[in-house]
């Protein structure tokens, strides 16, 4: 079996799991739209700055909420099931793009429901778009591998916290960057080169997973 269309039927798996118990989506939504009923009865009107601050945090938590789960809910026995068919890089590219998709979905529904409640500064949509992708891109290749070593250990959550905040720090000062420059709250003549970090980043990370996950894998 080729490894794309191992990726297909494990991306497939994933899909048709999700639609059948749907814990995280059902969760995450109810994280998105009580933020967002918090945020439009707390504030009578929210600055652009603060909008810019409170979406990322927002998109952040959806992350960990929704892909913070990709193996710490598959017991042992499930994921030696898959060491035995299919071939780890294979597991971990699958998990990756199905949460690139879900996330972008996700950002995409809160930011239409935070703009509703809350006037979207945005003028850049080109930019600001750009900036979800790259973004959806980073925090799942991050959240998902840490999700795989957090698997291993006992103690998830505080290790999950422990090694995910430094690399999850400058993927989100860029993109606020973005954002913020998105919205005409800063004129930067450096933009073009913050994106080239933030997908020199997105690149190293994804290397980073594919090449360690093998030996996470045969653990």
């Amino acid at each position: 079996m080729g490894i794309w269309k191992e990726i297909f039927l494990l991306i497939r798996k994933d899909l048709q799991l999700e639609l059948r118990n749907s814990y995280a989506i059902s969760g995450t939504l109810l994280y998105i739209f009580s933020t967002i009923f918090i945020v439009y009865f707390s504030f009578v009107e929210v600055a652009p700055p603060v909008w810019n601050a409170l979406f990322w945090i927002i998109a952040l938590f959806i992350s960990v909420n929704a892909i913070g789960k990709s193996f710490v809910q598959e017991n042992d026995r499930l994921q030696l099931f898959y060491y035995s068919l299919v071939h780890p890089i294979s597991v971990i590219l699958a998990k990756i793009i199905y949460n690139v998709f879900l996330l972008l979905v996700l950002v995409v529904l809160a930011w239409i429901a935070f703009s509703i409640v809350a006037q979207s500064p945005v003028k850049d949509y080109g930019q600001f778009f750009l900036a979800i992708l790259l973004g959806s891109i980073g925090f799942s290749i991050t959240f998902t591998f840490i999700s795989a070593i957090s698997a291993k250990s006992a103690n998830n959550s505080t290790l999950m916290a422990i090694l995910s905040f430094p690399l999850i720090l400058p993927i989100l000062m860029t993109l606020m960057k973005l954002s913020a420059n998105a919205s005409r709250l800063m004129q930067d003549t450096s933009i073009g080169s913050d994106i080239w970090i933030l997908i020199g980043i997105d690149l190293f990370l994804l290397a980073l997973a594919m090449i360690l996950f093998p030996f996470l894998w045969r653990d």
